[in-house]
């Protein structure tokens, strides 16, 4: 599975966009994708959405979830951490389409408000976290970080847009404070930062939503890093044949062992068993080969000179 850095995510969304997809329309595709997540992934019988929005691109994700939410039957509160003439670009589009149906917008400037959202938090059924996206570069202060100490606290589920955040795209690390997510729609593909530690804490489960990013901007672009899946793996390994024995698998030869790291060998010895091989013989210092006879069951033992110290 192919995944991407900020840089590379930025330069595949430039790619379609200047091939024919606007902006808006991808921004769209992602906000709809992400409202089918929560309803498959954070599904509650009744309760009320809390949808956080930034004054950027992950804002406007926001502002089209909410509209696929309330469409869908579920009540939603909008909440903007920033004024409502801060939002540009393709997000101000959005929060002109959610004001177009009576949506309304509850700006997180205003005296109180973060109060007000306390309360509301605990109250909610589930909450979008449509703060921040990848474009995060420095560390998250302010309204923004007490915004999300505020969600961290409120022990409801909570589904981030693309990314959990304050989290960095690259590196899984936090950027001050981040976002502890139940779940995250991810955009297009898996960023990097949350398939690497401590990133995946922040991310929880996974979803990723195709925004239809084709594969003429992949092959353009070039991402260069693979996510190695079970199923990858599966692939290599071929049925054995029913009338295969030990000898049809080859014979590998540890020599590991000294005293006071016999743990090392037998872990070795048990890998190779269980990467295939037919038969393995772990070769050991012949005054620790007693030990391993009573540890080992399947591998063979070879006694190597010992010096009288436990090594060979």
């Amino acid at each position: 599975m192919t995944v991407v850095t900020a840089a590379e995510m930025r330069a595949l969304d430039r790619w379609t966009i200047e091939h024919g997809t606007p902006g808006h329309v991808l921004m769209e595709r992602a906000g709809a994708g992400a409202a089918r997540v929560l309803r498959e992934h954070l599904r509650r019988p009744r309760g009320r959405a809390i949808v956080i929005c930034g004054r950027g691109n992950n804002g406007g994700d926001g502002f089209v979830v909410a509209r696929h939410l309330r469409r869908a039957g579920v009540p939603v509160e909008v909440w903007l951490a920033a004024r409502a003439d801060e939002v540009g670009g393709d997000a101000a589009r959005m929060l002109a389409a959610w004001r177009r149906g009576r949506g309304r917008v509850h700006e997180l400037t205003a005296a109180g408000a973060t109060q007000a959202l306390g309360r509301r938090l605990a109250e909610a059924a589930v909450v979008v976290d449509a703060l921040f996206g990848t474009g995060l570069n420095a560390p998250v202060t302010g309204l923004p970080a007490t915004v999300i100490e505020l969600v961290n606290a409120c022990g409801v589920p909570v589904l981030a847009l693309d990314l959990a955040s304050g989290l960095s795209p690259d590196t899984g690390m936090p950027l001050g404070t981040a976002v502890r997510a139940t779940t995250t729609a991810t955009f297009g593909f898996p960023k990097v930062g949350q398939v690497i530690y401590p990133g995946v804490e922040h991310t929880g489960l996974l979803a990723v939503v195709d925004i239809g990013i084709p594969p003429a901007a992949v092959t353009a672009i070039g991402p260069r890093i693979s996510l190695l899946e079970a199923k990858a793996i599966g692939s290599l390994l071929h049925p054995r044949p029913r009338d295969a024995h030990k000898g049809s698998f080859g014979h590998v030869l540890v020599i590991a062992g000294s005293r006071g790291k016999t743990g090392a060998a037998l872990l070795a010895a048990e890998a190779a068993g269980r990467a295939g091989a037919g038969l393995v013989t772990l070769a050991v210092p012949a005054g620790l080969q007693p030990v391993f006879e009573g540890r080992v069951r399947e591998t063979m033992t070879a006694a190597l000179p010992d010096d009288g110290a436990g090594g060979a």
